[in-house]
């Protein structure tokens, strides 16, 4: 058998990176290790030189050597001041910081080196008055005398920097006086009298002032006056009228106003009006008043001010029983009742006839043929005496005669009787009645007709009620 060294024969399949190493009928493939400077390879693996341990440093006798990972440092045994570096050698030699630093100095001063340090020296330039160089040095530049308050301008006076120099100018509102050189105010309201303000002109330091009087406000050009609507601050009580440089309050219907021209009262027509406003009651109210009629039996009339009877029995808001008649009253009504007494009989609602008598009855024979129901109504205020019935036969005949008397219901002698002619009669009131009051009389009326007497009965109600409202 003939032995074969594929590693020679380049018949291996090792990469660029290893190296091919033959063994009996094949071969290896091991890794190239390789290190960098500063280590050594050892069981294939790369380990840092001591340089310092084994002394291939190259440091001086004024330096100490101290081991880094790959190589080495040289360490001077004596430090150097701050200003100062070390060299190669161990010796400390001065560092130009004006060389090695950027900007050392500000702007306008140049860099001197000095054993151990530098200085920062300004750069001189000769600027003229009213100039001083520029912050790096380089130039000049001007001098502003009114920003730095280096000037001399008085009180009054504007100070406007120029070139190299200032102008000292008088205030708008101000004149230049030589003599005394200084600026003086100008009173422009006397210099231009009823030219600046439409009413009152004020001066004031280097200008002036429009006002106005009362009653008006400044307008938006600060000269002419408006007339204030003093109005839109409700200085009234209740009206108010604008008028030119001023207002007037006014009250309305029903007040008046008071001496502090500002405050309205209320007018009191019920006792303040000469004559009635109300026929019963006035009724004062907050700037009228109104009329009041009595709680019954009244109803206001369309006017406002008198009061109209309610007629109780047509609008059917009385209490009368259904056996009773209702009769309407100023103010009221009443209840009656015409009933007919024994042996008469009803004819009518208000009429009663004698319907038959015992034989033996004298006094009914003799009883009113008739008996007639009445209702008379008048005011307290009626004039006495005055006639308020009249009563006779229907028809008359020639030859009748009568004889009228009041039987029941005058035991006050209220009333009276009177014969207006053979066969006429009437009944009077004849007393004055102070208050309202119901009556009720009998008249009794006696005709002699052909010899023959004959008997009516006139029960009559009076009702006296209280003044038309």
């Amino acid at each position: 058998m003939e032995y074969v060294n594929e590693c020679v024969t380049s018949m291996h399949s090792c990469q660029a990176s290893e190296r091919c190493v033959n063994t009996v009928g094949s071969f290896v493939c091991e890794r190239t290790v390789t290190c960098p400077a500063g280590f050594q390879l050892r069981n294939q693996v790369c380990e840092d030189i001591d340089e310092c341990m084994v002394r291939s440093h190259n440091c001086g006798q004024r330096f100490e050597c101290e081991n880094t990972e790959g190589s080495f440092l040289c360490n001077p045994k004596q430090r150097c001041l701050t200003g100062f570096t070390q060299d190669s050698h161990g010796n400390c030699i001065d560092i130009n910081e004006c060389s090695s630093l950027s900007d050392p100095c500000s702007a306008g001063f140049h860099c001197i080196n000095t054993v151990g340090s530098y200085t920062c020296q300004r750069k001189v330039i000769m600027c003229s008055q009213g100039y001083h160089s520029s912050p790096d040095g380089t130039r000049c530049i001007d001098v502003d005398e009114c920003q730095t308050g280096n000037h001399g301008c008085g009180e009054g006076q504007i100070c406007h920097n120029l070139p190299g120099s200032y102008r000292c100018e008088c205030q708008t509102g101000y004149l230049y006086d030589a003599l005394r050189q200084i600026c003086s105010d100008v009173n422009e309201c006397w210099s231009y009298p009823g030219r600046l303000c439409a009413q009152t002109c004020e001066n004031s330091p280097g200008s002036y002032q429009c006002s106005c009087t009362a009653g008006f406000s400044l307008a938006f050009d600060g000269k002419n006056c408006e007339d204030l609507n003093e109005c839109d601050s409700s200085p009234c009580g209740q009206e108010c009228a604008n008028i030119y440089g001023s207002y007037q309050c006014y009250c309305r219907q029903g007040f008046y106003l008071k001496e502090d021209g500002h405050t309205c009262e209320d007018i009191d027509e019920c006792s303040q009006s000469i004559g009635n406003l109300c026929v019963f009651q006035c009724v004062n109210i907050p700037g009228s008043y109104q009329c009041a009629c009595p709680p019954n039996g009244y109803t206001m009339s369309t006017t406002g001010h008198t009061c109209r009877d309610i007629d109780e029995c047509t609008t059917g808001v009385h209490n009368c029983s259904t056996e009773q008649t209702c009769s309407n009253v100023q103010g009221g009504y009443r209840c009656l009742s015409f009933s007919c007494p024994p042996y008469y009989r009803k004819v009518s609602d208000t009429r009663c006839e004698r319907s038959g008598c015992p034989a033996n009855s004298v006094d009914c024979q003799t009883s009113p043929l008739r008996i007639t129901y009445y209702q008379l109504s008048f005011q307290i205020n009626i004039v006495i005496p005055t006639q308020i019935f009249r009563i006779g036969p229907s028809p008359a005949y020639r030859g009748d005669n009568i004889a009228i008397s009041i039987t029941h219901g005058n035991e006050e002698n209220y009333f009276s009787t009177r014969k207006l002619n053979s066969f006429t009669g009437a009944v009077y009131l004849q007393r004055q009645v102070r208050q309202p009051r119901d009556f009720l009389i009998d008249v009794e009326m006696k005709l002699l007709r052909q010899g023959a007497f004959t008997t009516f009965l006139a029960r009559i109600y009076v009702f006296i009620t209280s003044n038309t409202l």
